[in-house]
């Protein structure tokens, strides 16, 4: 199963046991700093079954805004995240950023991936890695990942991302492009259906800082123990997520977990933390 999600924000050692060898060893017990305390286990905390609601930007057009502005105000509010289709991301762009992350997971060699290898000692480096929290005494996800850093232009050195698949690069820089603009948009239409002017949220933010995280979730032999990525708000203003098949996110609402059914060739918006001030700020005035 692998996500990749690309995150806008304003202004582990190569030799580090991965989670991708410890499903392959055949193990049959997770290792215990995977073991997550009783009260966060997956089968306690059954998902509903609601979908996130849908916003279409098919027909996005002067004439449509205000549909549009009405759709995207009551997700906000009432749930934080939403599916968005018709949003003019080729489809085959989407498809070839999920092969060229399955690629470099599933047929590059260990030894060449931890030529990739995040910097430990620093916190939230670009790069391969299996765990963003360095504290010693957190739970670990059961999850691998690549940490790209995308935007602004002056953080991005493609010579840092992996060379296999021979067009991953290229997939990746046109990803981060497309997801700005998506962004930039979104963030527009929200702050027009808080009654904001369109900028607001954008200039508040401030110069988008953007990572894309493609994350890996290798078959797990204890799934009943373990979570692939933890409960967690994401910093910055908006992450814009694409799915497989294969699914397992969830978001909390009115203190229940649902399940994020994939939608084919949508992409997932979850509100950030700078995004939720704005938001809360803004409503708070109507």
């Amino acid at each position: 199963m692998a996500e990749v999600a690309a995150a806008a924000a304003g202004s582990t050692a190569g030799a580090a046991m991965r989670v991708q060898s410890i499903s392959q060893s055949g193990q049959s017990r997770v290792p215990p700093q995977y073991v997550q305390p009783v009260q966060t286990r997956p089968g306690n905390r059954a998902p509903g079954f609601d979908n996130i609601p849908s916003v279409d930007l098919s027909e996005f057009n002067p004439a449509s805004r205000d549909r549009v502005r009405e759709e995207i105000g009551p997700a906000c509010r009432d749930w934080g995240a939403f599916h968005v289709i018709g949003h003019g991301v080729p489809p085959a762009l989407l498809e070839r950023v999920r092969a060229v992350g399955r690629a470099f997971f599933e047929e590059f060699p260990m030894e060449e991936k931890v030529k990739y290898a995040c910097d430990a000692s620093s916190a939230a480096t670009e790069g391969y890695g299996s765990r963003m929290l360095e504290n010693d005494d957190v739970v670990l996800d059961w999850r691998d990942y690549f940490d790209h850093h995308s935007l602004p232009l002056s953080r991005r050195n493609p010579s840092r991302w992996p060379h296999h698949p021979p067009d991953y690069r290229q997939v990746v820089a046109e990803y981060s492009d497309q997801m700005a603009l998506l962004a930039s948009k979104l963030l527009g239409l929200i702050s027009e259906s808080l009654g904001l002017p369109t900028s607001c949220i954008e200039d508040s933010v401030g110069e988008f800082y953007q990572n894309i995280t493609i994350s890996f979730y290798p078959p797990c032999p204890q799934p009943d123990l373990t979570l692939g990525l933890q409960a967690h708000s994401d910093m910055g203003a908006v992450t814009l997520l694409i799915q497989d098949d294969v699914g397992g996110l969830q978001v909390l609402k009115d203190g229940e977990w649902v399940m994020v059914q994939p939608v084919t060739d949508a992409i997932v918006v979850i509100l950030a933390d700078q995004t939720e001030e704005c938001r809360t700020s803004g409503h708070n005035k109507r």
